[in-house]
């Protein structure tokens, strides 16, 4: 099955640098969800000055059926998004969505992200949910999907469980070796030395959602418990210290009210523009939330922080 490609077309036509100015942002919502669609589980790269944003594109029906599918929107500035395309079929019974991360691996971008089969418009995936990856060599054009067999090449599909949200990470000490995240029993672990043969780890308390940074002799885990997203820190993947929930004033933006959830986090303290963590992350209004859980209207929306824990946003100012 090869990947869809919906291009509303190519909006950057240079790439000469771009003055990213934090305080020109004029709100948070970077794209804002309605009654027929809504915006969800965001993932960033930022390449050749370009920020890069994939995401869950659900899609309501009249008779109240959610189609998901990935979608792609771009910003040389944080201003200004292109409209988003789509890049996988409409089929209810896979429903790629939930992109995890882009990584570069053996001169190729390899994404992560999941399929959320609904085939009988259920609220929830089934059990049949599983983890693939896309492949490109440009960020625009992408393979078809892949399974990602997490649990290991023995371990037949059918007897793999119920998995989403996955995640993908060089390790700390070994850039040889990679590990993959994802939603099952908590977080579970599954570790690469090819993106292909796979090894399970183990898993830990975690919601879902999870996205992890390496900063210096640490993992830090950012997910998504019932509402909110919290902060966990570990050395070696088995033990973890929980550090809470992150401050943001979710009750005072009605766009979130109902759920704030599935935050990215994308280090770029080392970009002079910016010099901080941006945060990526999607909220429901709270009418929404009741009508149809976590699935309706949702919009897509930034934060920005230098330590993960002090939070400021646009419309607020940046502060000192």
């Amino acid at each position: 099955m090869a990947a869809e490609n919906q291009s509303c077309g190519r909006t950057e036509a240079d790439t000469e640098p771009v003055r990213i100015d934090l305080a020109r942002i004029p709100s948070p919502i970077i794209l804002q969800g309605d009654i027929r669609r809504a915006y969800r589980d965001p993932a960033v790269l930022f390449h050749a000055g370009v920020f890069r944003l994939f995401f869950t594109c659900g899609e309501r029906e009249d008779d109240g059926r959610i189609y998901f599918r990935l979608g792609a929107s771009q910003s040389r500035d944080l201003v200004t998004w292109t409209k988003p395309r789509l890049l996988t079929p409409r089929d209810p019974t896979l429903n790629f969505s939930s992109p995890g991360n882009v990584v570069r691996h053996n001169g190729r971008w390899v994404l992560c992200l999941q399929t959320y089969p609904t085939p009988g418009n259920e609220l929830f995936a089934t059990e049949d949910a599983r983890l693939w990856t896309m492949t490109s060599a440009d960020l625009d054009t992408w393979s078809a999907p892949e399974l990602l067999r997490v649990k290991g090449p023995d371990v037949p599909v059918s007897e793999m469980g119920r998995m989403i949200d996955p995640f993908l990470l060089q390790d700390k000490d070994d850039p040889r070796k990679w590990w993959c995240f994802y939603k099952q029993n908590g977080v579970s672990m599954s570790s690469s030395q090819d993106l292909k043969n796979w090894t399970y780890f183990g898993s830990a308390r975690s919601g879902e959602n999870v996205c992890v940074l390496r900063e210096g002799d640490e993992y830090w885990l950012i997910h998504s418990p019932a509402n909110g997203l919290g902060l966990k820190r570990s050395r070696d993947l088995v033990h973890w210290e929980d550090c809470g929930l992150l401050a943001l004033p979710q009750a005072q933006w009605p766009w979130a009210g109902g759920r704030l959830t599935a935050g990215f986090v994308l280090d770029m303290r080392s970009h002079p523009d910016i010099g901080r963590f941006l945060l990526f992350f999607h909220g429901t209004p709270v009418a929404a939330t009741a009508a149809r859980e976590t699935h309706g209207e949702a919009s897509l929306a930034l934060a920005w922080s230098d330590d993960l824990r002090r939070w400021d946003w646009p419309g607020r100012g940046i502060q000192s």
